[in-house]
């Protein structure tokens, strides 16, 4: 798809667009009440996030965004990909919407982005909840997508992505399989074909990230923890790691759950985020 036809599907009332260092951010703000920012992972989009903005939505205000290298916001002009350029990026866009504190939620990639945007920026996260979060790269543990991306006589598969593959990777995040359905496959082809996405991950994929999880220990404000126990990209010892580093927090593990539950089983997963962030 073009990208005009993508806007054309993938866009909603509620879509918003922004300028922030060059690139032109899509976002969406739905509901009322305290701001709950959210933060996608790899390969995804906002609309990770759907069924919580559904169920949420009467009781907070809840912005979600298409990081720059992914869904319909497409990607960075300088090819800079870092963990300090992304949290700039969040400082930019947070002061952009004049949001001066709020929840930040984070899944994945967006996890570790999220803890780290928290320690340099306490003042602004009220609290703090990770689904499934990166950041203990040194464990060497990377899915298939980056181990395919780093890998230069394997790296060309990111030219052209069969649909095949993709339907592939969206059944290594989910557990439960009946949920995979054909929608849903569709919406991350065509998120990751975006015109400059396959490429900016093969440069998020290549970065030098180095492992700052030392500094959970500076953590202060609540943070909740949920996990998938049958995640297959950040295996489950992952979250009792962010568990032991973090000085205030609680942990939910689901069963019967992989790398997204969040979108995997919304119903759940926002119930117990909603109870987290209204208990006082």
């Amino acid at each position: 798809m073009t990208v005009d036809e993508l806007l054309q599907k993938y866009t909603t009332k509620d879509s918003k667009w922004i300028d922030i260092s060059g690139v032109k951010v899509h976002y969406r703000d739905e509901g009322s009440g305290p701001t709950i920012l959210l933060l996608h992972g790899t390969f995804s989009s906002l609309h990770t996030y759907n069924g919580w903005t559904e169920i949420l939505k009467d009781n907070f205000r809840l912005i979600r965004l298409d990081m720059p290298g992914f869904g319909l916001t497409g990607p960075s002009p300088n090819n800079n990909y870092s963990i300090d350029q992304f949290t700039a990026f969040l400082q930019n866009f947070t002061d952009a919407l004049e949001i001066e504190d709020f929840f930040l939620v984070g899944n994945s990639l967006g996890g570790w982005l999220s803890w780290e945007f928290a320690l340099q920026n306490p003042n602004k996260v009220k609290k703090l909840i990770l689904i499934d979060s990166a950041g203990y790269i040194n464990d060497n543990n990377y899915p298939l997508p980056f181990i395919i991306a780093q890998t230069p006589v394997l790296r060309n598969v990111f030219n052209f992505i069969p649909k095949a593959v993709v339907r592939r990777f969206v059944r290594q995040v989910y557990c439960d399989q009946t949920k995979v359905t054909s929608d849903i496959v569709n919406r991350y082809y065509d998120m990751i074909h975006r015109d400059g996405n396959k490429e900016a991950f093969v440069y998020i994929a290549n970065s030098n990230y180095k492992q700052n999880t030392h500094n959970l220990t500076q953590l202060s404000m609540p943070v909740l923890i949920l996990w998938g126990n049958e995640d297959k990209w950040l295996n489950v010892d992952h979250a009792f790691k962010f568990q032991r580093d973090i000085p205030n927090n609680k942990l939910i593990i689901y069963d019967n759950m992989g790398h997204v539950p969040m979108e995997e089983c919304p119903e759940k997963t926002a119930i117990d985020a909603q109870e987290f962030l209204l208990d006082s």
